[in-house]
């Protein structure tokens, strides 16, 4: 960049007079759907600056943008600020209400698709895609001001109107699919409990060869009896508030699981084909991302009492006399919702509620007031 100045707080569409002061780009120049566009890199200090958001303010038909999400912003600014040499971020995608000349190095081959783009500093940039990851980088940016330096792709296309922006932003989200959640745990090798449940799907004998580790959801006829994704959610449950290195996180939760295991006869009568998986998500919910969410939150209220396996192992004994069938009726409203098992956080919370009792432990005041109002009829 040869210059810097902050972009204004407004969108108009409108004819102005140049200051004769300008942005220069290194860029590559591409065409789609007959349209020229550009694609370059941008330091990072830049991005708040020359990136605006559309009002906030202004009605949705108005707008060009979602109103964004402040919630988000401090988890996506910690995860660059906690991985300043392992962070990703895909490119911005921006409209510029201005004139753009592309200068190419050639008049032909390569040469003409590179070379330098010169957009006028009274131009207005209006992000069409990624709107939260420039108010996160901006947010990163006050605690690690070094971070600046760093560079994000940037695409940059011509303004043709509030009409073309909102139909721009339409289609870069139309086919956007989240990946499964199990497939997004598989990979992440950052994370304590995604590190943990890995292990254990490949060496531990309640687990092995019995987990889906792709999908979210099993079909009717899958052999798998848990999904990683249920696995997950169980283990962070479980190690919530633990500080524990990966090793002995891993030990400590495939301790538990397979004490579990010892409670739960139906685990082993699938692994032996005494009962097929399929007869046991069917007949039973102790399989389930709910019941796993559960049991995961009764081990982490154990495990700060004390990680001695004498001691909890020994508090878990009472769980073999819990009717896991879906026919148990103690399980509607609670965990089953219209004939469906729920995943909700107050029916996570009824399922722990209904185990801490049987296990004589003490509810949380939240898991009571939860308790008390479904006892109440208000649930």
């Amino acid at each position: 960049m040869e210059n810097e100045a902050v972009a204004p707080a407004t969108r108009v569409v409108a004819p102005r007079t140049s200051t004769g002061f300008e942005y220069t780009f290194p860029a590559i120049r591409g065409i789609q759907a007959g349209r020229e566009f550009y694609v370059s890199m941008c330091p990072l200090r830049l991005i708040p600056k020359i990136f605006i958001f559309d009002e906030e303010e202004l009605p949705p038909e108005l707008r060009a943008q979602r109103v964004l999400n402040k919630g988000r912003l401090p988890a996506l600014s910690k995860y660059i600020l906690d991985n300043p040499g392992d962070y990703v971020f895909s490119a911005l995608t921006a409209s510029v209400d201005g004139d753009m000349d592309f200068e190419s190095h050639s008049t032909d081959g390569t040469g003409f698709r590179t070379g330098q783009l010169r957009i006028p500093m009274d131009s207005r940039f209006l992000i069409n895609d990624g709107q939260h990851r420039r108010a996160a980088i901006e947010l990163a940016l006050k605690e690690n001001p070094d971070l600046g330096e760093e560079t994000i792709a940037v695409v940059f296309f011509h303004d043709d109107g509030l009409a073309r922006s909102q139909q721009m932003f339409a289609d870069l989200n139309r086919h956007a699919v989240r990946p499964a959640r199990s497939i997004g745990v598989l990979y992440d090798h950052r994370d304590l409990p995604s590190q943990v449940v890995r292990v254990m799907a490949g060496r531990s004998s309640v687990f092995k060869g019995y987990v889906e580790m792709e999908k979210s959801n099993l079909s009717a006829r899958s052999r798998m009896m848990f999904t990683l994704s249920a696995l997950y959610y169980g283990t962070q449950a479980l190690l919530q508030g633990l500080d524990l290195k990966p090793e002995a996180a891993t030990d400590l939760a495939q301790s538990y699981w397979e004490a579990i295991d010892e409670t739960i006869p139906e685990w082993a009568m699938v692994r032996s084909r005494d009962l097929s998986a399929k007869e046991m998500r069917r007949d039973f919910i102790h399989s389930h991302g709910i019941a796993l969410h559960a049991l995961g939150r009764i081990g982490n209220s154990l495990f700060r009492d004390s990680t001695a396996p004498s001691k909890w192992k020994k508090q878990l004994t009472p769980l073999k006399k819990v009717d896991w069938t879906r026919s148990n009726t103690d399980w509607e409203g609670r965990a089953i919702v219209g004939g469906r098992v729920s995943k909700s956080h107050q029916n996570v919370t009824l399922t722990v509620t209904y185990l801490r009792n049987h296990l004589g432990l003490e509810l949380s005041p939240e898991e009571q007031r939860v308790e008390d109002a479904y006892l109440r009829g208000e649930a």
